[in-house]
């Protein structure tokens, strides 16, 4: 039974791990067959954008999929999930400076003062770079009861990479429903809430063993 756990949580993690390459390898695909041609530099500023929403919003939702569903494994996959959305992050803040301004200091300088969602997407990465480097269970011990109060600040990042989304298109609808998604996770981690589904989870448990 426990090594069923055990091989299970062992999948789980090499799923994650494939899932969280494949955008960077489809990428990595298409411009090597040249399939992107009107704008490649827009296209892959856009998908390493995306994908490092999603993966660090998928990063959030571990702990409240335990909530919910009672699956422990899934909080093993918060910090390989969250380091693929910095990773992610960082090939679009590089696209953004070397591909899109060619690392010229002066454009980026008024890029980032003067352009409100270059504002609040390069104060997002900032804080993915400090949360990816204070990961590791030598910054845990060294941070003590400091590392989650720190770490909370990856619920920061996604609001302002939602901000920086919604600044950025013409078309907020899609932007607007990675906002729902953020709303949701904070919600969830509201105590009386959190408490309430735990709650209802157990009566479910309970309810099922007695009728089997």
């Amino acid at each position: 039974m426990v090594l069923a756990r055990r091989l299970n949580a062992r999948w789980l993690e090499v799923l994650t791990h494939l899932g969280a390459l494949l955008p960077l390898a489809w990428l990595v695909w298409d411009q090597w067959q040249g399939s992107v041609v009107v704008d490649p530099v827009s296209e892959i500023t856009t998908r390493t954008g995306k994908t490092a929403l999603i993966l660090l919003l998928l990063s959030l939702a571990c702990a409240p999929i335990e909530t919910v569903l009672g699956l422990k494994a899934v909080l093993r996959l918060r910090r390989p999930l969250g380091l693929y959305a910095f990773l992610y992050a960082g090939l679009h803040f590089l696209t953004f400076v070397g591909l899109d301004y060619g690392f010229d200091l002066r454009l980026l300088g008024a890029a980032i003062f003067n352009q409100r969602y270059v504002v609040v997407g390069f104060v997002a990465g900032l804080l993915l770079l400090i949360l990816a480097l204070t990961s590791t269970r030598g910054w845990q011990r060294r941070l003590g009861r400091q590392w989650k109060r720190l770490h909370r600040l990856a619920y920061v990042a996604a609001l302002l990479a939602v901000v920086h989304f919604i600044w950025l298109v013409k078309d907020v609808r899609e932007p607007m429903r990675y906002a729902v998604v953020v709303a949701l996770l904070l919600i969830l981690r509201v105590p009386a809430v959190r408490r309430m589904v735990v709650g209802f989870r157990q009566r479910l448990r309970m309810l099922f063993r007695a009728e089997v």
